[in-house]
């Protein structure tokens, strides 16, 4: 399951930062641009994370913090893709659940590391 999330996310990330690009330049705002390049920047660098764990064949704790990286990022880059696109900005108040979920996932791998 870590591992597909993780591809899938990835496969997301480089779609999307393409796209992001080449559309995103004309006719948005700066702040829309900046939101967009946060999202991919985010969402690529935990799905690497997540997949670098996933192919370790770690499981338990490990695994539970990499679906806890790529879940929060998921969420985290979502509301900021959705505001750069103009959805309502109140989803500006759900990026930061995201941002805690990914620092969950940190959180564990660190405390993994202790125990291995």
């Amino acid at each position: 399951m870590l591992t597909l999330s993780s591809a899938i996310a990835g496969f997301i990330a480089v779609a999307l930062g393409a796209f992001g690009a080449h559309a995103l330049q004309d006719g948005f705002s700066p702040q829309a641009v900046g939101w967009w390049q946060t999202a991919t920047q985010y969402l690529f660098a935990n799905a690497v994370a997540g997949l670098a764990i996933g192919l370790s064949g770690r499981d338990g704790a490990w695994n539970t913090a990499g679906l806890f990286m790529v879940s929060g990022a998921g969420l985290f880059a979502l509301t900021l893709y959705a505001m750069a696109l103009g959805a309502p900005r109140f989803l500006g108040a759900v990026t930061p659940i995201g941002g805690l979920v990914m620092l969950t996932g940190w959180g564990l791998a660190v405390a993994s590391s202790f125990r291995a």
